[in-house]
């Protein structure tokens, strides 16, 4: 089939708006379903008391390439704002420095081979570039090797633990290390780590790219989620939405994996198993608007008895927006029981940390709280993972799956969505 396919997109987060982007460009006509009443998916913004705010945090790095393109084609690229951030770690009871090699030595709390260990590691993990040789690797033992149980227990445990619970000691190592590499390589020198935002936040690229699309001919279907891809004898046919079955040359969705049994049944039992057996990681994050800085730290990493964190953003120290915004993300399996715990548990928990680690902050210092939640946040990538992965171009006519795992061992992000939505585009048409 030639020019001018129509095909339908499911989804409208990052990877979703890229592929309808790139299909709209190369004269292809994408038509977008969509759950929410908005586009973005976890970078969607919402109304926070006067501030148009994500739902979650994001932050730019320097080698975020595909991210850099699409704001040039979009003519975006002076909305880009850079910034030297600082790191924090709160542990013992302390406020320290944290994120480059003078912090490390100054570190209270860990012994100098603990540190050096630590301090290699992070070296070397940034400088790494193939990342084949991790990819069957545990990472917990991994991480234990190079550091040693001290650096371990200090700096990394607590990561594990409130991120991932049950499922810690089970990571593949590549995937953890492509997040020590990112972090690292958005130093544009060993002390100094540089961050970008966007001037009014991911909603001027979503706004942006939804604007694209439409003004090369594709539509946009909010509200309207697909309940499923009808497959008939081998090919996709079309898909139901709110009731009504609308036919479709090519379907290519990016909703979360775990969804992907439940709309698409006609799939190949072995097809449907795969799919079936991943699992995802859970968030309830908590947004803190206060009227003073807690930190001047963008990131500050805790390891503390009395917090179920492993670290908080304090947003505003990236991105000022006048006054101070706090997010403090609760990771944790969907399944876990604390996932059902109403938001009120987790505004307490937010404000007594907040207090915690800045005594000067007083109830009357808290001007709003609100939390969000979302299912499938992250996917749990264990060692091998991709090798389990249906490919993305499923053994279906004109069916192409994916979410943000499929760029494993890269960790979710804007840049890697769009990146491997615009190349999934290029091979959905061409194939």
């Amino acid at each position: 089939m030639g020019a001018g396919q129509r095909i339908a997109v499911l989804g409208a987060g990052p990877m979703g708006l890229a592929v309808a982007y790139q299909l709209a460009r190369d004269g292809h006509k994408p038509v977008v379903f969509e759950a929410d009443d908005r586009v973005g998916g976890m970078t969607a913004t919402f109304d926070f008391g006067g501030i148009d705010i994500e739902r979650y945090y994001h932050f730019h790095c320097i080698s975020d390439h595909a991210f850099l393109k699409v704001l040039d084609e979009l003519g975006l690229a002076d909305r880009m704002r850079w910034v030297e951030t600082k790191m924090g770690y709160w542990y013992q009871n302390r406020l320290q420095a944290w994120g480059n090699p003078i912090a490390l030595l100054k570190f209270q709390g860990l012994s100098m081979v603990a540190k050096f260990r630590y301090g290699l590691h992070a070296f070397l993990s940034t400088k790494r570039d193939d990342w084949r040789p991790l990819d069957h690797v545990e990472a917990t033992g991994w991480i234990k090797r190079w550091v040693g149980e001290e650096a371990w227990e200090v700096l990394w445990r607590r990561l594990f633990d409130y991120k991932f619970y049950d499922h810690s000691s089970n990571l593949s190592a590549a995937w953890i290390w492509s997040r020590i590499r990112r972090i690292g390589r958005s130093r544009y020198s060993l002390f100094r780590e540089k961050l970008g935002y966007l001037e009014g936040g991911s909603s001027t690229l979503l706004q942006g790219l939804k604007a694209d699309i439409e003004r090369h001919g594709g539509e946009f279907r909010l509200k309207s989620p697909v309940s499923e891809v009808r497959i008939e004898g081998g090919q996709v046919k079309g898909v139901v939405s709110q009731g009504e079955f609308q036919a479709f040359d090519k379907v290519i969705s990016t909703v979360p994996l775990p969804y992907v049994p439940r709309i698409m049944p006609g799939l190949p039992a072995d097809v449907l198993k795969r799919f079936g057996e991943l699992k995802n990681i859970a968030v309830v994050c908590v947004i803190a608007k206060l009227r003073r800085p807690l930190t001047e730290n963008f990131w500050l990493n805790t390891n503390d008895p009395d917090m179920d964190i492993p670290g908080l953003v304090e947003y505003t120290n990236l991105r000022p927006m006048g006054q101070h915004i706090v997010y403090v993300p609760f990771y944790m399996p969907g399944e876990h029981p604390k996932f059902a715990e109403p938001d009120q548990a987790f505004l307490d928990k937010v404000r007594a940390y907040l207090k915690k680690i800045n005594p000067s902050i007083t109830d009357a210092d808290f001007v709003d709280l609100r939390a969000s939640r979302y299912r499938h946040a992250q996917p749990i990538c264990d060692p091998g993972y991709l090798d389990r992965l249906p490919p993305a171009q499923l053994p279906v006519k004109g069916l192409w799956v994916a979410d943000t795992s499929y760029y494993y061992p890269e960790d979710r992000g804007i840049s890697e969505s769009i990146g491997f939505g615009r190349q999934m585009a290029r091979d959905a048409v061409a194939g």
